[in-house]
């Protein structure tokens, strides 16, 4: 690889590291076809994915290196990067790539997800049970719409006994004289 290219990598990695959620995992012994399925299955999910070198990388960290210096020391062997727009879609489909192929690997280094870090292995069911946006959004609406079908639900029969006494009112009725 040529200077020119190392600078236009380095370029490219920078803005790669720019993303909101970033996953580095390790795939080293996984054989081509499997990394191609993987690759697919990203595609599918809309998340990008790029092999990197662990050099490279390092120097496009370097330039925010008070940023990056958290991962450091866990960016080393084979290196690929995830980029997602949804916090929580790199791991569940690294997790359902190694329980479909009954497989350990690829294994989690860390990830930048939403403003913080997440190193370790140890973290990795942290970000698969992550809700992205659209999920705690729904949430909320579900939580929502019982109580506020239970006050439309009263609205409407405190509506229907308005309405019903409105109308024996306007019709004279006997028993509403009395009260008078």
């Amino acid at each position: 690889m040529t200077k020119e290219q190392k600078l236009q990598s380095i370029k490219t990695l920078t803005s790669v590291l720019s993303s909101k959620n970033i996953y580095f995992i390790d795939i080293s012994g996984i054989n081509a076809n499997k990394i191609s399925e993987l690759r697919r299955n990203c595609s599918d999910y809309q998340v990008k994915v790029r092999l990197v070198k662990n050099t490279l990388l390092r120097k496009a960290m370097e330039s925010h290196i008070t940023k990056w210096s958290p991962l450091f020391c866990v960016i080393q062997g084979n290196t690929f990067v995830m980029t997602s727009e949804v916090n929580n879609v790199p791991a569940k489909i690294i997790r359902d790539f190694k329980t479909k192929n009954n497989s350990d690997k690829p294994l989690f280094k860390c990830a930048y997800v939403e403003e913080s870090f997440y190193i370790g292995s140890e973290q990795f069911e942290t970000l698969v049970n992550i809700k992205s946006k659209t999920e705690l959004i729904s949430d909320v609406i579900s939580l929502l719409h019982f109580p506020l079908t239970n006050m439309i639900s009263t609205l409407k029969s405190v509506d229907h006994k308005i309405l019903g006494c409105l109308e024996i009112l306007s019709k004279g009725s006997p028993q509403f004289s009395q009260i008078t």
